[in-house]
């Protein structure tokens, strides 16, 4: 196949890229910047712009575009930045999906566009998969608008694959953000430590969408492990992992404090989310409990 990749240097991207390659299928990386090599090509989603013929032969579009959602304090800029990187994003690649389509209807294509957990809101203990509905909060509608901007996709007769993708324990992202405070002894549960954690190892997370690549799967797809573990069992897993204490706690109004109404839709907040079209669709896990992730991201 022939896979056009956007977010293709961060975190998920920079690993899934060679992964592919690996595969066997042939990887055209989208970028914001003047192309340095010749798998590379230039697109601008904020004045939605991408040139049409670039989709022409192209087989399937991964889109892992998206600002940091913890990356800073939230303001009214840094929300909106939040929504429009993922939303204009979306709808760009949909819609130039769409157009190939319309191009060479004969040609099987994929969408598989990125999403969160964060779909559901706060959860509380109550599992939820992905017949669940869409939470109230700032992020849930942010989920909201990014999955239903692959609308003209999907009319145009793409199979989309939306990926609801819990906390990613590997090199970069927030697991890197927090080993260093752990690694002092002064890692320590968020609040009461009762919002589950709904965590996907990375290797697991790259496997599952070279799986989702070349099944039958559409519609959004929990990308998490089976078993979810509230904040507290998480802060003592990676306690262990590092060989540290970590029995502090952050009390929730320090978090108000500090993060402001991302401490509560999101450090507070949790899903109990659980894989069940993933499975259902015969994937296998590679890690299955979250000590051997752990260990896995920390080799």
């Amino acid at each position: 196949m022939k896979v056009a990749v956007s977010g293709a240097s961060g975190m998920i991207g920079s690993e899934l890229v060679p992964a592919l390659r690996a595969d066997g299928h042939e990887v055209l990386r989208l970028v914001r910047r003047t192309p340095r090599t010749t798998d590379e090509h230039r697109w601008d989603p904020q004045v939605h712009r991408i040139d049409p013929a670039i989709l022409q032969d192209v087989d399937a579009v991964v889109n892992l575009s998206g600002v940091g959602v913890g990356d800073r304090r939230w303001n009214a800029k840094h929300k909106r930045a939040v929504l429009t990187s993922r939303v204009e994003t979306t709808a760009t690649l949909s819609r130039a999906l769409a157009a190939a389509a319309a191009e060479d209807p004969s040609r099987p294509r994929v969408l598989l566009n990125a999403s969160a957990v964060g779909w559901y809101g706060d959860t509380g203990d109550r599992v939820v998969d992905e017949d669940d509905p869409a939470g109230q909060d700032f992020l849930a509608r942010v989920c909201t608008d990014w999955e239903a901007a692959t609308g003209p996709a999907a009319e145009a007769g793409v199979r989309v694959v939306t990926l609801r993708t819990g906390l990613v324990l590997g090199k970069g992202g927030l697991l890197a953000r927090m080993l260093p405070i752990f690694r002092l002894g002064l890692g320590g549960r968020l609040g009461d430590g009762r919002q589950y954690v709904p965590w996907i190892s990375q290797q697991d997370e790259l496997d599952a969408i070279r799986f989702l690549l070349t099944s039958s799967v559409s519609g959004p797809v929990n990308l998490t492990a089976p078993h979810p573990v509230t904040n507290a069992e998480f802060t003592l897993a990676l306690g262990r992992a590092v060989r540290r204490p970590a029995k502090l706690v952050v009390p929730g109004f320090a978090l108000r404090l500090v993060l402001g109404e991302f401490a509560q839709v999101g450090a507070l907040a949790g899903q109990r989310a659980v894989p069940t079209k993933l499975q259902a669709a015969g994937y296998r896990f590679t890690h299955t409990d979250l000590d051997s992730a752990l260990r896995a991201a920390l080799t």
